[in-house]
């Protein structure tokens, strides 16, 4: 096989609506950091010809490997010499690890329970959109399985004694959301990047996390009113789109 067939990489994830690449933030995340790496990525959303329920999205194929979750699929990048993160300092490269931890922690249980938890949400939003992207029947079934592995990992993270129902949670879920959105703002303050003038990998998780409630068309979340007040946030999710992805095909 020549360099050019080793090197071809092809990225499965979930495709993309309102004004976005991907609906999907672990696609999201893969692809913005491709973007800023400069990796020559091509990206195949999963449609009706898609047959398995247990496939992991995104997934990365390159030659014979098949590297899944947004994590290894940035290592390996890095290891393909595709590097955002190059300039970071040691400080840096921890305040990154600290950061991403946070979302993971603070902010996923709100982005699982907006989407795939909340009644009018997922009946109006999240079901239509996944069960018209799936192939029969597989549409009676993905976006239920999605939802039921939202809420076991929400309770999973959040439901310790004695909240045990994910009514008791909901307060919880969403209070921590707000203070981690806050922080991001605060952390951010005026810059268009979290590092100086080029965007890293942590660009690419916040971009992930934050623009699909930015730009969703949700029929019911506060979260996102919060959101949309926090106006360098927003700006942070636009000026990557203008500047990484204006040039693709427009999303929804």
């Amino acid at each position: 096989m020549n360099q050019n067939m080793a090197a071809a990489m092809e990225l499965r994830c979930w495709g993309g609506d309102w004004g976005l690449p991907s609906v999907h933030t672990e696609s999201l995340i893969v692809q913005a950091y491709a973007k800023f790496s400069g990796a020559k990525v091509t990206v195949s959303p999963i449609d009706w010809t898609w047959k398995t329920l247990t496939a992991t999205v995104p997934e990365l194929l390159c030659g014979d490997s098949a590297v899944q979750e947004p994590t290894n699929i940035l290592n390996f990048l890095r290891k393909q010499k595709f590097n955002a993160d190059y300039e970071l300092t040691a400080r840096q490269g921890a305040d990154t690890m600290a950061y991403i931890a946070l979302l993971e922690e603070k902010l996923r249980p709100a982005l699982l329970h907006t989407f795939w938890v909340d009644a009018e949400n997922y009946a109006n939003l999240t079901r239509p959109w996944f069960a018209s992207r799936s192939p029969f029947p597989l549409n009676f079934f993905v976006p239920n399985h999605y939802a039921n592995t939202a809420l076991s990992r929400i309770l999973l993270t959040k439901g310790e004694a004695p909240l045990h129902r994910i009514t008791e949670v909901e307060g919880k879920i969403y209070s921590d959301a707000k203070e981690c959105l806050n922080l991001l703002s605060y952390r951010l303050g005026t810059a268009d990047y979290f590092f100086g003038n080029l965007p890293t990998s942590l660009d690419a998780f916040v971009f992930g996390f934050v623009a699909p409630m930015y730009k969703a068309s949700l029929p019911s979340s506060p979260l996102q009113s919060h959101l949309r007040q926090l106006d360098n946030l927003t700006s942070f999710c636009d000026n990557i789109l203008a500047v990484y992805f204006s040039s693709d095909h427009p999303y929804g």
